[in-house]
C-alpha cells in the first residue's frame, strides 16, 4: 500500500482528498493543526476503509510545524508517495488593509511551505523513481487580485517549472486551480459568501477526483471543471488594465464582506 500525505486535511479540500485517498486504499499522514479533529478524522477513516492514518499536529506558518512535516517526507524507512500541499487561508480586507503580520504569515503557508516540503518531498521521491505532489492553488492565481492571487500565481509558476526539471524522473508534480469551494475557507476568513453564484461552486469530491484523473495524466496544471475552464480561457485573452478593472470590482462584490 501507498502513503499520501496530506495538509489541511481535516476540512474543505483537504478532507475530499482524505475521503478519496482511503477509500482507495492508501495509507495517510494526516496534518493540520488541530489534534483532536485529527484523531477523529483518522479513527473515521481507519475504520471505514481500513487504512493506516498517521496524525501529525503542525502549523505551517511557523518554522519548527514546516520542519517536523519535512522531517516525516524525507523518512526512508516510511516513504510518502503523495504529497498535497493543501494547506492555506484567504485575509479579509484589500491591500494595506490587512497587517503585515498576516500578509507575511500567508505567505509562509502558501509559499515558503508549499517549497521547502515539496523539496523534501520531491527528493525522496527521485531516489526511489516515482512519486507525485499536488500543489493547491486557485484559479485567482490568473487575474490581478492581492496577495492571496499572487501567492497562488506562486505556486502555479513554480509546481510547473519544478515539473519540468523533473521530467523524467519518474516524480509527477500538479498545480490544481480550483475556483469556489463549499468548505470553511471563507468562514474562517470572515468572508461572506451569500452573494456568489450558484453555478460558480464547485463540489470538493468531484474537484479531487478530477484532480488525481488529471495527476495519472501527467498534466502540470489542472481547472477541475469546465465552467473554470472556459472562464480562464477568457482571462487569457482580455487585455490586462480591462481585467484588473473587472477583477478589483467582482472582488467587492464577490469577495470578503
Amino acid at each position: 500500500m501507498t502513503t499520501a500525505l496530506i495538509t489541511g486535511s481535516t476540512a474543505g479540500i483537504g478532507a475530499a482528498f482524505a475521503r478519496r485517498l482511503a477509500a482507495d486504499g492508501h495509507n495517510l499522514v494526516l496534518v493540520a493543526r488541530d489534534t483532536k479533529r485529527l484523531q477523529e478524522q483518522a479513527t473515521e477513516l481507519h475504520d471505514r476503509h481500513g487504512i493506516e492514518a498517521e496524525v501529525l499536529t503542525a502549523d505551517l506558518a511557523t518554522d519548527p510545524g514546516i520542519e517536523a512535516v519535512a522531517a516525516r517526507l524525507c523518512d526512508r524507512r516510511s516513504p510518502v508517495d503523495l504529497l498535497v500541499n493543501n494547506a492555506g487561508f484567504g485575509n479579509k480586507g484589500r491591500y494595506l488593509d490587512v497587517s503585515m503580520a498576516d500578509e507575511l504569515k500567508m505567505l509562509k503557508v502558501h509559499c515558503e511551505a508549499v517549497l521547502r516540503l515539496t523539496s523534501a518531498a520531491t527528493e525522496a521521491m527521485r531516489e526511489r523513481g516515482r512519486g507525485g505532489v499536488v500543489n493547491v492553488a486557485s484559479v485567482a492565481a490568473f487575474v490581478p487580485r492581492g496577495t492571496y492571487g499572487a501567492s497562488k500565481a506562486w505556486v502555479v509558476q513554480f509546481t510547473q517549472g519544478a515539473a519540468k526539471d523533473l521530467a523524467g524522473s519518474g516524480v509527477r508534480l500538479m498545480a490544481l486551480c480550483p475556483g469556489f469551494v463549499r468548505t470553511e475557507f471563507h468562514q474562517r476568513a470572515g468572508m461572506g459568501t451569500d452573494n456568489i453564484p450558484g453555478w460558480m461552486w464547485l463540489d470538493a469530491d468531484k474537484l479531487v477526483a478530477a484532480a488525481l484523473t488529471d495527476l495519472s495524466r501527467g498534466k502540470t496544471l489542472s481547472i477541475p471543471d469546465p465552467r473554470y475552464k472556459a472562464l480562464m480561457g477568457l482571462v487569457k485573452v482580455a487585455p490586462r488594465g480591462l481585467l484588473g478593472g473587472i477583477t478589483s470590482r467582482t472582488g467587492r462584490k464577490y469577495g470578503p464582506q
